[in-house]
């Protein structure tokens, strides 16, 4: 049995480089010739979750199997390498901080002066071990958020920097990504701000052992070399990362570039089998020569942020290339739609996904799309409260249920077809206390979603409060809506379905957080072909 080698990913000169793909990408190299890999993301900042976090602050907060509530980087993960993660996999400063405090108070410190060294780093070396002692992984990729220099990460460096001391340089490896800036008016790249970033590194006692360079022009041997003297790495460690068109092209980037062969030979690993990477490259060839075109509105209201709906954008790439279709994605802010405007801004779409989200904000624009589709027999597709946003309409201009409405939104309404589920009324905390990770459903024989999926008995993740209210089911029945999804346990709603439409599902989980490269999530899959039908 191989012993589990470290890898350690950090980023300088500035935020946003992309440490997520460049590990996600390795990961599916390493993966790729042979080793079980898996990635984990230290983040920071001192909530001890994203949960509570606004969208407009972090980005999409990403659910894993078994109720995370994590960063969106995790969605990456599992995005490229088709296995899921778990809560070991993000580890925030304030769940650090959090159990250090917990262990001071049960007196596990015997008396001792509770500080950063030892306390805090050993409690971080010991989560950075825990996927690696599991015994299932032979590498472990440790993203460290943040970049060098920023007071928040100086712990994690630390951290990273006794347990590499302590693992051995065959077993453990840094590899830091920076930024080679273009200057136009100089007409070259500079590579003073990696020298520097570097330097900061040194500095804490840190050399990496590899550098990935983002950049818009290639980095030409002079540049290669001039880098490798100054940062003190092996001349075939500086390697390139230009600018593409897809995140999905990055690992043939790498393996182009040979990062995976040099991370092995730092760690004194042979290559198990030769990386194919056949369904990956059909993939890309699949999005890249798409034989037919959709434009899909997705209504939500944090559309200025695209990272806040990053697994569904990213689902529609998946759904599209095994389509074999150009999926164009327009965000349509439901704060602003109307009556009166929504022909004129929905027009021309086949598809129309009404998004998750939370709070009255923008809920009647929600409504408002979910009718147009209903009425205009466009292929609709509602996500957790894009469902509950389709039950409350249906319930209100089919059933005739006047002022129907969920809880959430209207305490008073007398109709609430959503309401708070029963376990949550006496919850006060947020943080970590909604219904949270994979619940199972059975499915109706015939029913859109049963064909989509090609059985009755699925597993997907929740993130939610609010449930459908079992006391409406039989007058929403009788007045055409069909309930196609039920949790077995609960028998609960999870997806509904319009007979007399050519696709209309709502669904109260989030498929999107399941959708892979390799396995794209059926009901997105389902919803662009029903889509194309309208071309």
């Amino acid at each position: 049995m191989v012993k589990t080698k470290y890898i350690f990913v950090t980023g300088g000169v500035t935020s946003s480089l992309g440490k997520g793909i460049i590990a996600a990408s390795l990961a599916k190299l390493l993966q790729a010739r042979g080793y079980k890999t898996t990635i984990q993301k230290f983040d920071p900042y001192i909530n001890v979750d994203p949960g509570t976090l606004n969208p407009y602050e972090h980005g999409e907060c990403y659910v894993t199997e078994d109720g995370a509530e994590t960063d969106l980087d995790l969605g990456h993960y599992e995005r490229f390498l088709n296995v899921p993660t778990s809560q070991a996999n993000n580890v925030t400063t304030g769940r650090i901080y959090q159990t250090v405090i917990e262990n001071e108070r049960r007196g596990e410190y015997l008396g001792k002066t509770v500080q950063v060294i030892p306390h805090i780093t050993d409690e971080i070396r010991r989560r950075m071990c825990i996927l690696g002692e599991t015994g299932e992984f032979d590498i472990v990729i440790t993203e460290i958020g943040g970049t060098v220099g920023d007071i928040e990460s100086l712990p994690y460096i630390e951290s990273m920097r006794q347990l590499i001391w302590h693992e051995g340089e065959s077993n453990a490896l840094v590899i830091h990504l920076t930024l080679i800036p273009y200057l136009a008016a100089a007409g070259e790249l500079k590579t003073k701000p990696t020298q520097h970033s570097v330097k900061s590194l040194l500095e804490l006692g840190i050399q990496p052992d590899i550098l990935v360079c983002r950049t818009e022009k290639p980095l030409n041997t002079e540049i290669k070399r001039k880098l490798a003297l100054f940062c003190n790495v092996q001349d075939n460690a500086v390697i390139e990362a230009r600018d593409l068109s897809t995140i999905y092209e990055v690992p043939l980037a790498m393996l182009k570039e040979k990062l995976d062969k040099v991370v092995l030979a730092k760690l004194k690993l042979k290559s198990i089998v030769e990386p194919q990477l056949y369904q990956w490259r059909d993939f890309l060839f699949r999005l890249e020569h798409p034989k037919s075109e959709v434009r899909i509105a997705v209504v939500g209201k944090y559309v200025e942020l695209p990272d806040a709906y990053k697994s569904i954008s990213e689902a529609f790439i998946h759904s599209g290339a095994s389509n074999e279709c150009d999926v164009q994605v327009k965000y349509i802010h439901s704060e602003y739609l109307t009556d009166e405007n929504v022909a004129q801004k929905l027009k021309g779409f086949q598809g129309i996904l009404v998004a998750p989200g939370f709070g009255p904000r923008g809920i009647d624009g929600k409504l408002t799309a979910v009718k147009f589709a209903r009425e205009n027999k466009i292929p609709f597709f509602g996500i957790c409260l894009g469902m509950q946003s389709s039950v409350i309409e249906f319930a209100r201009n089919v059933a005739g249920l006047t002022g129907a409405h969920s809880s959430e939104m209207d305490p008073n309404t007398p109709y609430p077809v959503i309401d708070l589920m029963e376990e949550q009324k006496k919850i006060t905390n947020y943080g970590g206390t909604m219904r949270l990770g994979a619940y199972d459903c059975e499915l109706e024989k015939g029913s859109l979603a049963a064909k989509a999926y090609g059985k009755l008995k699925i597993s997907e993740r929740h993130r939610h409060r609010y449930e459908f209210n079992d006391a409406y089911k039989n007058q929403l029945q009788e007045a055409g809506m069909r309930i196609t999804g039920i949790n077995p346990k609960t028998k609960l709603a999870e997806i509904v379905e319009i007979a007399n439409h050519p696709w209309f599902v709502g669904v109260q989980f989030h498929p999107e957080l399941k959708s892979t490269v390799e396995n794209p999530h059926p009901l997105f899959v389902a919803f662009i072909a029903a889509a194309m039908k309208l071309n």
